[in-house]
């Protein structure tokens, strides 16, 4: 088997070649694409040294199995025929192709069946908000479906990719020594303070990445649910957070709901708050499940129910969905 990482030295990248790493894949051969900064860069895979080549429009994937690639929506548009041109398929984690009819978006737990409809070779990665939300949404809709959903996030820097996470712990020293604070890759200083602007505004007010949250949660579950989102910026490295309020057909109890999660694929149950057990970044980060706790029943609905999940933007949030998209097809 022959797999590419296009876009190996961003975060995602980086994370791609530590998951295949670990588990144990039949990879014969594995290539290394990025842009003209990166290029010529070498990483260790294996026990071998691995060199990045330039991304171009050659035939360089001939032979190619499978394409892992986050490089950003325009070089994955730009980029895709050329990917695919000898029969490799494309797992893109960029927004590019998500919402295209006929590219499946896909989270294993979720939709595995939809890996089999995908006749340009191109399968999509959600957003990192809605992938973890929907592993756990999964769970309460098996026992009824669920009609409405608000959540509001806690996205760490690690969403905005490695130059915005580097940018934190410097604003951080910055601040620290009575300097003024660098700020690039966000709308405002993130350090010592929350941001509720995630990417741009759409007509309605809500942002794109609010709209990712509606859009793409009804294409993965198939389903007529409503989502309302505010996502917001916070000063953590690593790991998003996400309060659910959702809103289910028949009433489902809260003991219903924990067993549910209990048994979930893909999430691990941390709910004991008399004990202070519940989900929070600072152990999820590195970590691959989704963590759900702080289960209860919402005060303003009977038929409501809510619930707090924490799970690594760049692991189930990108990079680990996307190998598990590839352990899907094989």
């Amino acid at each position: 088997m022959k797999i590419a990482i296009v876009g190996a030295s961003g975060a995602v990248g980086q994370e791609f070649l530590k998951i295949l790493e670990e588990r144990p894949l039949p990879i014969d051969e594995l290539l290394l694409f990025g842009s003209p900064r990166s290029a010529g860069r070498t990483y260790r895979f294996r026990g071998e040294e691995l060199t990045v080549k330039l991304l171009q429009h050659n035939d360089d994937f001939r032979g190619v199995d499978f394409a892992l690639t986050s490089a950003g929506a325009g070089t994955s548009r730009e980029f895709a025929g050329t990917i695919t041109r000898h029969g490799a398929v494309m797992i893109d984690n960029s927004s590019a192709f998500r919402m295209e009819e006929d590219v499946p978006l896909m989270v294993p737990e979720v939709n595995p069946g939809d890996a089999k409809k995908a006749p340009r070779r191109i399968i999509a990665n959600p957003n990192c908000t809605t992938i973890q939300m929907v592993v756990a949404l999964n769970a309460i809709e098996q026992l009824s479906h669920i009609e409405r959903v608000h959540v509001a996030t806690y996205q760490s820097a690690s969403g905005a990719g490695a130059a915005a996470m580097d940018e934190l712990v410097r604003q951080y020293a910055q601040l620290g020594a009575g300097e003024e604070p660098t700020v690039e890759k966000f709308a405002f200083q993130l350090a010592y303070n929350v941001i509720p602007h995630i990417d741009i505004f759409t007509e309605n007010d809500y942002t794109k990445e609010e709209m990712k949250m509606f859009n793409e949660t009804r294409k993965i579950m198939h389903s007529d649910v409503r989502v309302s989102a505010t996502c917001v910026r916070v000063p953590v490295m690593r790991a998003h957070s996400e309060s659910v309020w959702l809103e289910t057909e028949r009433e489902v109890s809260v003991a219903e709901a924990r067993e549910a999660f209990a048994k979930a694929p893909g999430v691990v149950l941390m709910d004991n708050p008399a004990e202070k057990v519940y989900p929070m970044p600072l152990f999820a980060a590195g970590k691959d499940p989704v963590y759900v706790g702080r289960i209860r029943r919402d005060l303003t609905s009977e038929r409501g129910l809510t619930f707090w999940c924490v799970s690594d933007q760049i692991r189930k949030g990108a990079a680990l969905n996307a190998v598990q998209i590839l352990e899907t097809l094989l």
